[in-house]
């Protein structure tokens, strides 16, 4: 058989049955990827189950919760070209894989493809993939699809030397909106994002919410714009965060939260090279308009 040119990463913990439903539905793929299961530290059925049902998936196992970094581990125990990112509740369409290999091959400039999501046993399409399809940014002569400057990470697919070479996620911000900061560290290195439609992905999120995610979303939004964008900018987003907290209890948490982690953020900053500023900026405007992250 010819070697798989994806492979795909799986972050999780505590997540043992879902986990296993995304095994079974990868693993049935017909380009036959490799599989990395990357263990945050789980104290649930996790380990057991991943040495019972399934013995052909190449498990890393973590002494601690490292968040994102989890992906990281992955990718760099992978030697696939291209590696695909799913998280413990989501999975690729058949031949998604393979369409992703050939746009990467065919743009030597493209370092992540953001996939179209559908969601749920309706597969009803995810709201951002219009968002994304629609980004101000428009397409570019070397570059598949729509340029963006973010996307869902549980449907994206990098080029490991590109993913790498940006420094993949974030120490930083741990979980939760670091995408972001991803492809701004991608572009800022000359690597393309793009959102590439015909490239499905799966994603079946339990019904309840996740518990404090919104002020971990704010938090690392507010960290993003620290670690990548002009001071006036950053100054801006926190005195803004901050008016809220007075009255908002989450926006509290996340000035708290953002607050405890800058002496880091600081320590990291690099601002974006001008050309990837003014992108950004383009995309605040649009975002601002619509409520959404493009």
């Amino acid at each position: 058989m010819t070697p798989a040119a994806v492979g795909v990463v799986i972050a999780t913990r505590n997540r043992a049955p879902s986990l296993a439903l995304t095994l079974r539905h990868l693993l049935r793929l017909p380009e036959r990827p490799p599989v990395v299961v990357v263990d945050n530290a789980s104290t649930d059925d996790t380990p057991a189950l991943l040495t019972r049902e399934f013995p052909q998936v190449r498990v890393v196992r973590l002494p601690a919760n490292r968040g994102a970094l989890a992906r990281t581990a992955g990718v760099r125990a992978l030697d696939t070209p291209y590696v695909a990112f799913s998280d413990d509740d989501s999975w690729w369409a058949p031949d998604a894989l393979g369409r992703a290999a050939g746009l990467l091959d065919a743009h030597p400039r493209l370092g992540l493809l953001s996939a179209h999501t559908l969601v749920g046993p309706a597969a009803e399409p995810d709201p951002l993939n219009d968002v994304l399809a629609g980004s101000p940014l428009g397409p570019a002569t070397d570059l598949p699809g729509t340029q963006v400057l973010g996307f869902l990470a549980c449907a994206s697919v990098v080029r490991r030397t590109a993913y790498l070479d940006a420094g993949g996620f974030h120490p930083v911000l741990f979980f939760g909106g670091e995408e972001t900061l991803l492809a701004y560290d991608l572009a800022a290195r000359g690597w393309g994002v793009a959102h590439c439609a015909d490239v499905v992905a799966h994603h079946h999120p339990a019904a309840s919410p996740r518990t404090g995610r919104p002020v971990t979303v704010l938090r690392n939004a507010l960290l993003t714009a620290w670690l990548r964008r002009p001071l006036p900018y950053a100054i801006a987003l926190t005195r803004d965060l901050a008016g809220q907290a007075r009255h908002d209890d989450r926006a509290r948490q996340a000035l708290r939260g953002a607050l405890a982690r800058l002496p880091a953020a600081l320590r990291a900053r690099r601002p974006l090279p001008p050309s990837v500023e003014r992108a950004a900026r383009t995309l605040d405007s649009t975002a601002e308009a619509i409520g959404a992250p493009v």
